[in-house]
């Protein structure tokens, strides 16, 4: 049997996701609110998706309080991290000329480029002044498409958690039995880049059976042919 691998959705876990982890429970409820929905991501959802990261996270997670530093550096450690390319630093320059991102917040633009250009489904961050402020996420689509790149989700761990809830209600029961023919069908099509690829494939295919005793049905002729 033919055993496939089915790769996770990526998410790019930014600074302030890993800072909200590490931090001391809050007495403030919007804050408690939002520690709750990023451990419940970290902790219930790392089966269904693979978390990622960058050097960019990596340096701004060694900033501020050493102990708090070092425990969002261990939770980073295990993660693999996306190198950073020319492309995305031509992205960031974009989005920042746009205005998406002001210069002085150069790291936050690189931040969104560099899961663009690794096309990373999901990037999760409570940076609501340049990453998910809802008056710029279209803007920052925009840029991104215009540059010849899918646009990356950018969400808070809650509102993923929000989507993943919605698409387990809208989508119907997995049928393992189909998912296996479809992924059996797709197999056998790539073989082709054409139809005459695939006809020769068939006639030859044909040929070789018949030559093993393999007995074919007669074509029918031709309509034109049939009605006289």
């Amino acid at each position: 049997m033919v055993h496939y691998t089915v790769e996770k959705p990526k998410v790019y876990i930014e600074t302030t996701v890993v800072s909200y982890l590490v931090a001391r429970r809050s007495n403030d409820v919007m804050v408690f609110d939002r520690q709750r929905s990023t451990r419940q991501l970290w902790e219930e959802y790392s089966d269904a998706f693979e978390f990622v990261t960058s050097d960019i996270v990596l340096g701004e997670a060694m900033r501020g309080d050493p102990r708090e530093a070092q425990r969002r550096i261990t939770l980073l450690d295990d993660l693999r991290t996306l190198p950073l390319s020319l492309e995305a630093v031509a992205l960031a320059h974009k989005l920042i000329d746009e205005g998406t991102v002001p210069l002085q917040f150069l790291p936050d633009a690189q931040h969104i480029a560099i899961a663009v250009v690794h096309s990373i489904e999901y990037l999760v961050s409570w940076n609501y002044k340049h990453i998910v402020n809802e008056t710029k996420r279209q803007h920052i689509a925009d840029v991104c498409l215009a540059a010849g790149y899918q646009p990356t989700t950018l969400c808070t761990p809650a509102v993923l958690i929000e989507v993943i809830h919605m698409k387990e209600q809208l989508e119907p029961q997995t049928d393992p039995i189909l998912e296996e023919c479809y992924r059996m069908k797709a197999e056998f099509a790539a073989q082709f880049n054409s139809i005459e690829e695939l006809y020769d494939y068939l006639k030859a295919r044909e040929k070789k059976r018949k030559a093993q005793g393999k007995v074919y049905i007669d074509p029918l002729p031709p309509p034109t042919e049939r009605s006289k």
